[in-house]
């Protein structure tokens, strides 16, 4: 069989720790996941990227494979160690993915001999993209996954697994959700792991968020500006109606304390003045320009 580089899959030294691995694993996660990535081998990626971590996330199962791969490199032809496979026990290990297998198996056969050996699934991360109106009033979504499953062999294979999630109000990018006893199965009749699902948002062009404060781009006139005005601006919580102060210039910010991702303390909303001229493109609308050119003798490089 084929040697895996799963250090290499992570994109991680050899000595990475414990956390650098977890690190790297959830980059991976997020930029690869189905849902969100437009690579067209997101799908192959993700189960190469889980089933690295699956291991070098596993302190038991990273030891094993730092002493198996001792001297090998990626895509090297090789086969353990007759030793190695009796030690650890991986009878039934087989198919074409006995590389993954091999770990899959580990500490199943060896430590069900002494009887009564249970240990809990390992946990899932993945990434779930949403809009920017569900951190405001929540919602749900369908998740769709390709999860670890022993077989009646004890061969681990994916299967599809579709969930409702529950998005509650006030969530922040970054922030995630922990679905208890959906991550991999457990062994010997023990717990399942949890699923943990981070949260990203959807791009919107209307829209920039900074932790759990938001911030929109509101286009005005230059009447508007410049004499101030009352104006209704479309928010993620509804229209409000904003007065927009006499003499504002582009880039000027409104702030609308409270309004921002309603979280257990809620963020502001931020509306960035944007003044947008009206084109000349006709007779009137040049004699309108030509009149403010002649009457207000306005230079703004001398102002």
């Amino acid at each position: 069989m084929e040697y895996k580089d799963y250090y290499q899959t992570l994109g991680v030294e050899r000595g990475a720790s414990a956390d650098e691995i977890k690190k790297a694993y959830r980059k991976l996660v997020r930029k690869y996941h189905p849902d969100v990535s437009k690579e067209a081998d997101a799908d192959h990626r993700t189960k190469e990227i889980n089933e690295a971590y699956d291991v070098l996330g596993d302190a038991e199962k990273r030891a094993a494979y730092d002493q198996l791969g001792r001297g090998h490199h990626a895509g090297e032809q090789f086969r353990p160690p007759p030793d190695w496979s009796e030690q650890f026990d991986f009878g039934g290990a087989g198919g074409d993915d006995i590389f993954a297998d091999l770990f899959a198996h580990m500490g199943r056969g060896r430590h069900a001999r002494r009887g009564g050996f249970q240990m809990r699934g390992e946990d899932i991360h993945a990434a779930i993209a949403i809009d920017l109106r569900d951190a405001y009033q929540g919602g749900s979504r369908t998740v769709s996954l390709r999860v670890p499953q022993h077989d009646a062999h004890g061969r681990v294979t994916r299967q599809e697994k579709t969930l409702n999630v529950t998005i509650p109000k006030g969530v922040t990018p970054g922030q995630q959700l922990r679905l208890t006893g959906q991550g991999h199965p457990g062994a010997g009749g023990a717990k399942a792991g949890d699923l943990y699902l981070e949260i990203q948002f959807n791009p919107d062009p209307r829209y920039r968020i900074e932790g759990v404060h938001v911030y929109e781009n509101v286009p005005v006139t230059p009447w508007e500006a410049a004499l101030g005005a009352k104006v209704s601006v479309p928010t993620p919580s509804g229209a409000v109606e904003v007065t927009v102060p006499p003499g504002s210039q582009s880039g000027r910010k409104l702030r609308l304390k409270g309004r921002g991702i309603p979280a257990a303390q809620p963020g502001d909303l931020y509306l960035i003045l944007d003044v947008v001229l009206p084109p000349a493109n006709n007779d009137r609308a040049r004699e309108l320009y030509q009149a403010m050119a002649r009457d207000l003798a306005f230079n703004p490089r001398t102002a």
